[in-house]
């Protein structure tokens, strides 16, 4: 169902303003609990994106199949990659295990080439510096030097994956800031983007008044006159 469902690009944009911590707030009042990465975060300050998923899933390697050259045409990574289309975030289900690198910059370059809005995963990257210079968000647990085969195999793509604990579909929308990475399902993703700018508009106006010296009573939650006041601030804002 999920699939049929088109996310704008309006909806994308409005999804790069709130913080993913409001965004998690907006999911938790629709029943949603477990969609925040644990331990993903950028790889430097001040990466945002938005983007539907294109997942992938390693699983470990057994030096049978993974100690051979690789074929491009073939490995289920270098396909993978070959794939994702422009917009997409690639999601990269390493079992949380750190000690190899999912991929190097020469592979987040191509991704970043094809307008991929962000790279993620549960492990580490290797050449993280260089990566986090060329330009694509992206988001990981760790940084390793190690090559993705001495660890990990890639299996499949495009099929449910868990990163970093939550579950990941594709077409999910992944939304990332300097905190991290929160997954929204797709069908939600419109309203959550809606509730999620009003709710960080409304956070922006009782943290001015915490600032200016209120008390968290009346003011966090907001009371009937602190939630007048907000209106008001709103008008003269012409917002």
């Amino acid at each position: 169902m999920s699939e049929e469902i088109t996310v704008t690009q309006e909806t994308l944009d409005k999804l790069m303003v709130p913080s993913t911590a409001t965004l998690t707030s907006a999911l938790n009042k629709r029943g949603l609990w477990n969609i925040f990465m644990n331990n993903v975060s950028p790889l430097k300050p001040g990466m945002k994106m938005a983007g539907p998923a294109f997942t992938m899933r390693y699983i470990p390697s057994r030096e049978d199949v993974d100690r051979i050259p690789v074929d491009n045409l073939v490995d289920i990574q270098r396909v993978g990659i070959e794939q994702v289309g422009p917009g997409e975030v690639f999601v990269i289900d390493a079992r949380g295990d750190d000690r190899a690198g999912t991929m190097g910059s020469i592979l987040a370059t191509r991704l970043h080439v094809r307008g991929a809005a962000g790279i993620v995963c549960d492990g580490s990257y290797r050449d993280s510096p260089a990566i986090a210079d060329i330009g694509i968000p992206a988001f990981s647990s760790a940084m390793n030097a190690h090559t993705n085969k001495t660890i990990h195999s890639p299996i499949d793509l495009q099929l449910p994956i868990a990163c970093g604990g939550v579950a990941v579909y594709p077409g999910d929308i992944i939304v990332g800031d300097c905190e991290g990475v929160v997954v929204i399902p797709r069908h939600l993703a419109a309203e959550v983007a809606e509730e999620a700018a009003a709710s960080e508009q409304k956070e922006n106006f009782i943290l001015e008044k915490i600032q200016n010296g209120a008390s968290i009573v009346g003011t966090y939650p907001p009371d009937e006159n602190t939630l007048a006041e907000f209106e008001a601030w709103k008008k003269e804002r012409n917002e």
